[in-house]
Order: structure tokens, then C-alpha cells, then sequence
């Protein structure tokens, strides 16, 4: 795990890239390595975890023609390296790293199709004058890109940005109202004007001046017939070999735990020695007992911290800083201090993301099943019921007679839907062009001949997934210096996963249902039935009391939230949530957040 940044500029670049550098020295505390060749200029910042003694980056081929910066690992690098050594490449190292030279040297840009693993890198080819950049399947690993006053940049976080004198730090307004709806940036343009963030699956080839992407990965959902034991004995096959893919490293691998079935089965698969859990003093809220059943009885170690309101509020601007993008996920502040808490003993942990959105996780995928008869109605007739339902105020019934009185494409934008695009727009002073419908349509597009659960499922992978999940969990990780790996995130699962029927995932009874039955092989308690919590936080509670609900009260009264935001409707909102008058703490969180978030990044705060 490591951060990689990079120029390519006909002005100075030695003291640039350093400072870029510097920037994510979070992400690589262990060195950092230079290359500068005439316009061009990389630098990488370097957690060691693999091949420790001769892995140092920026890494060459043999005539050193071909250089690499790379953030990530490769699972596969001994089959690669195998295969590359028979074609002839002579290897210097023991490191994952090398085979993404050779491998370039001799698939050029087919390069990234080759690989299993998590991975950001950059490679430049002194003989075609060109730099090449690609991402993972499912974008674990970030990378961002942005042209300005003929500068190419590229770093892992846009912060390394900041200290580039070609770059001019303008706020993108137009993806506000999107934000709000997604609660999350759903765009791969930025809230910083002119810088985008590179596609999952994608890789971007820069050469004489002009920036050329290609999409190398799509997703794809095939089902197949077969049995259920057929279905579990595959999951369970992937998933062991996954986890064994994950654990190598020459430093010790532990994992996070939670309550629920994903990381108990990752847990109960890998069987590492140390595990860690956050939890709270609501006991609502708090996952340690559960987590510290599990390791007793697989007889590994749990150690677990409760973290309290005043630390969680006192942290919230330094976490929007290692975010890079605002979200309003309560859940990247206790992975902060889960990844803290882990960083004391260890360098890489396991954790349990991707399950529900590979496996059918999420209880809105069985409105598909549980209101069949609904759906059945004709179409014009729910759009009929739904468009008097929405005359109505926002609440849990109307809400579904609305969204089943439109057409998927027309009202699922992912299972955490914040604000509708009609609330979105009574708080907010300006109107946008860009709504969340707008971000969606592509994907929808592309899956227009398939199912509605596919639909769904496509959905939130590339967007709550790539862009919200997986965006906290390499932030939080990586601000305590530690590498998060994700083996439900995996090309073969996925491969397992999107085969399977659809009853295998989605019951009237229950979710995830073939993944459950699998789990239920290893892990030696009942958390193959509970529900997924995912490090729950009792914020709905907190901002009604004492400091925190001055805090809140406080930002949402602040300059910035005068410039977007109507103040007198999100005050109202902010008064029905103190009083008990409606549950609306996701939208105000999200409002505070990021007006946080714009304090640290345009105010200096």
C-alpha cells in the first residue's frame, strides 16, 4: 500500500513533486523514491508490505525504458512473474511491482486485464514518450487526474494537488444537488473544478499533450442454472482461495471485525491473530461483545475501543481532510479510529466490504420478491397512485407508492438514497443542472435488456460501492498508515457471484442467501444470521444533545451555509429531528458534513 503522485510539464518539477509527495506522506511513511526525466516527473510514497528489503519505487525494467509508480498489490504476481519469465523478462526483485513493468513491456495497455489485485499505478515509456495509468476492476485503489495551463497531474489523493503552482483550487457547485441526493459525490468529476477521478476499470493514456481513457472492465450478471450446493460449494471455493490471496504479505495480516456475517466469514476463513472492533456506549449501537465472542471461540485476539462523542467530534475536520471528497457515511469516522486502533500492532488488515452488493445483501432488492403483486399492477396505474402519493409529505409509505409509481431508471439511484431531487432542491439556493437521474442514466443504458435486481445490483456497485464504500475505507485506512485489503472485492468472486440465480441471493425470508449458507461451514457462532450493522453510529442520537447539537446548529448557520443552503428550511429540519418530529439526521449529517468539508478545503479550517 502506497500513494503515487506525478507531473508531466515543461516547468519545474524537483521541488513540485516533492511537495506532492509529502502530501500523502500518510499513505507511505516507510520512503519515498523520485524519478525526473525531461517533462516528466513521478514520485511514491511506500508502506512496505511486500518484498521489504529490494521492492523500493519507482521500479525499471532491465534497459530502463519502462519506469513505475504503483499503489496496491497484485494477487497474482507469481503466476504473472512465472509467465513473464518463459517469454523472456529477467526480474530483479521479489517484488508484486515488477510485473507491471514487464507485463507493460509486453501487453502494453492490455496490461490491467492480466491482473488480480488492487491497484493505482503509472507507467512511463521513455521510448514512446507516453504515461500510462489504470485502476482496479472495482476501484479499490483511487487515482485522480487533472489538466491545467498545460500541466498533466496525477496523485492518489487530490490534495497532493494543492501545492502544483499550475493548479487553480476553483469549487465545482455544479454536483451539489447530485451529492445531496447520492450523499456521496457520484460523479467522476470532483467538487474541485477541472480534477476528475480516474473510473474503476479504466485506464488513461497520456502522450503529445492529449488524455485518452478506455474502459477495460464492465460488469456483467449471467445466471446460471444450478443447484444450491452447487452455488455454496462455489462460493466457498472462491472465497478460501480469495482470502489466501490476501494474506500474502512479508508483515503480519489481522482484520477488522464486526457483528455481521462479512467479516465474521472473513475472519473465520483467515483465522488471523489480531482482530479489532469499535463500538459505542448505546448498546444499540455497540458490535465488541459480539466481536469478542467470535475470536474467543476461534481463539484469536480482539481488542476493541469505545469511542465517544466528544472524540468523535473533535476528529470530524481532520477526517474530511483524509477524505479528500465529502460523505456523509457516519461509518468512514469509525473506521477511522478502528484503522488507529489497528495501527499500533499492524501494517495490513482484512475487511469485509463488497459482500452485500456482490451477494444481494441490501433488503430493498426484495421489493422485487415481497411486493410481486404490486409490481404486477399495470404501469400507468402505480404512476397514477404514485404521483398523488408525492402531493404528500415525505414518509415511508408514499415514499414506496412513489418510487413504485416510476420506472426503476426514474427512481433508484442506490440503496442510500438521501434526499429526493424535490427535497434537494427546496434546500438549496441555486438550481443545477446535473441531477442524480443524470449520473445513473449510462449505467442504466448499459443494463437496459437486464433484470431488475442486475439493475440494482449494478447500481450500487458502481456507485455506493466505488464511490462512497470503498472511497472511506482506503481514506481511513491509509490516514493511520495501515493497508485495508477487501477479499469480497475480487475479480473470481465477483465472477462466482454474478452467476448465480437470482433466488440464491434474494428470498422473501432473507438476503444474501447462498453466502450465508456458505459462511455457516466456518464461522462458529450465529453471525452467518444476523443482519449487517457495518460499524453503526449513533448519530441520530448525538446531535440532540448538549455540544454536539450546538456544533451542528452552529455549521449549519455558518457562511458557507448561507451561500448554497436555504437556512430556514434546514433549520426546520434540524428543529423536527430535535423534537422527535421526524427522523431526518442522514439529511442534516449530510449537510453538515460537507459544509466540514468545504471549511477544511476553501476556508483553511
Amino acid at each position: 500500500m502506497c500513494g503515487i503522485v506525478g507531473l508531466v510539464t515543461k516547468k519545474e518539477k524537483e521541488n513540485t513533486i516533492k511537495l506532492m509527495n509529502d502530501r500523502i506522506k500518510h499513505r507511505g511513511p516507510d520512503g519515498d523514491g523520485y524519478f525526473i526525466d525531461g517533462d516528466v516527473a513521478l514520485g511514491h510514497r511506500r508502506l512496505s508490505i511486500i518484498d521489504l528489503s529490494t521492492g523500493d519505487q519507482p521500479m525499471f525494467n532491465e534497459d530502463g525504458s519502462v519506469v513505475t509508480v504503483f499503489n496496491g498489490e497484485i494477487y497474482n504476481y507469481h503466476e504473472l512473474k512465472e509467465e513473464l519469465i518463459a517469454l523472456g523478462h529477467d526480474f530483479k526483485t521479489k517484488s508484486d511491482t515488477e510485473v507491471l513493468v514487464h507485463g507493460y513491456e509486453e501487453w502494453h495497455t492490455d496490461l490491467p486485464k492480466h491482473l488480480r489485485g488492487m491497484f493505482a499505478f503509472a507507467i512511463y515509456d521513455k521510448n514512446k514518450n507516453e504515461v500510462f495509468l489504470a485502476r482496479d476492476n472495482f476501484g479499490i485503489k483511487p487515482l485522480y487526474f487533472a489538466k491545467m495551463n498545460d500541466t498533466f497531474m496525477f496523485a492518489s489523493e487530490i490534495k497532493a494537488f494543492l501545492d502544483v503552482p499550475d493548479f487553480e483550487k476553483v469549487f465545482n457547485e455544479s454536483i451539489l444537488e447530485a451529492y445531496l441526493e447520492f450523499s456521496f459525490v457520484p460523479t467522476n468529476e470532483t467538487f474541485f473544478k477541472g480534477v476528475h477521478r480516474l473510473d474503476a476499470g479504466c485506464s488513461l493514456l497520456y502522450k503529445d499533450g492529449e488524455i485518452k481513457l478506455n474502459k477495460y472492465f464492465k460488469l456483467d450478471f449471467k445466471e446460471e442454472n444450478m443447484s444450491f450446493e452447487d452455488a455454496v460449494k462455489n462460493i466457498s471455493d472462491v472465497m478460501k482461495d480469495s482470502v489466501e490471496k490476501h494474506l500474502i504479505a512479508d508483515v503480519e495480516v489481522g482484520s477488522f471485525l464486526s457483528s455481521g456475517i462479512d467479516s465474521s466469514y472473513i475472519v473465520s476463513l483467515a483465522k488471523p491473530d489480531k482482530t479489532y472492533t469499535v463500538g459505542y456506549e448505546n448498546k444499540k449501537y455497540d458490535e465488541t461483545m459480539y466481536a469478542k465472542d467470535l475470536a474467543g471461540k476461534l481463539g484469536i485476539k480482539n481488542e476493541s475501543k469505545i469511542i465517544t462523542k466528544e472524540e468523535y467530534l473533535e476528529n470530524i475536520s481532520k477526517i474530511m481532510y483524509h477524505l479528500d471528497e465529502p460523505t456523509s457515511d457516519p461509518a468512514a469516522i469509525s473506521l477511522y479510529f478502528v484503522a488507529k486502533l489497528a495501527s499500533k500492532d499492524l501494517k495490513v488488515v482484512l475487511s469485509g466490504e463488497g459482500a452485500d452488493e456482490f451477494f444481494g445483501g441490501y433488503n430493498y432488492y426484495r421489493e422485487e420478491v415481497d411486493y410481486k403483486f404490486y409490481n404486477k399492477l399495470p404501469y400507468c396505474v402505480r404512476h397514477i397512485i404514485g404521483k398523488i402519493a408525492s402531493i404528500f409529505p415525505e414518509g415511508r409509505g408514499f415514499n414506496f407508492l412513489v418510487r413504485r409509481g416510476e420506472k426503476l431508471e426514474n427512481s433508484y439511484i442506490g440503496v442510500n438514497r438521501n434526499f429526493s431531487s424535490k427535497m434537494a432542491k427546496k434546500v438549496l439556493k441555486n438550481n443545477y443542472e446535473l441531477k442524480a437521474i443524470d449520473a445513473t442514466k449510462d449505467i442504466y443504458n448499459e443494463f437496459k435488456n437486464y433484470s431488475n435486481i442486475d439493475k440494482m445490483q449494478a447500481i450500487d456497485i458502481n456507485f455506493w460501492l466505488m464511490k462512497d464504500i470503498l472511497l472511506k475505507a482506503d481514506r481511513m485506512t491509509m490516514a493511520s498508515s495501515i493497508e485495508g485489503r477487501v477479499p469480497f472485492i475480487d475479480k473470481e468472486v465477483f465472477k462466482v457471484a454474478s452467476h448465480l440465480p437470482f433466488d440464491y441471493k434474494v428470498t422473501k425470508e432473507n438476503t444474501k442467501v447462498a453466502l450465508r449458507a456458505a459462511a455457516k461451514e466456518v464461522i462458529p457462532t450465529e453471525a452467518y444470521k444476523k443482519k449487517k450493522l457495518g460499524f453503526p453510529v449513533p448519530v441520530r442520537e448525538w446531535i440532540k444533545e448538549c455540544d454536539f447539537k450546538e456544533e451542528v446548529e452552529k455549521t449549519l448557520n455558518s457562511d458557507v451555509a448561507n451561500k448554497y443552503f436555504n437556512t430556514k428550511i434546514i433549520n426546520k429540519m434540524f428543529e423536527e429531528h430535535i423534537n422527535g418530529k421526524k427522523d431526518n439526521y442522514r439529511k442534516i449529517w449530510t449537510i453538515y458534513t460537507f459544509i466540514k468539508w468545504y471549511q477544511v478545503f476553501f476556508e483553511g479550517k
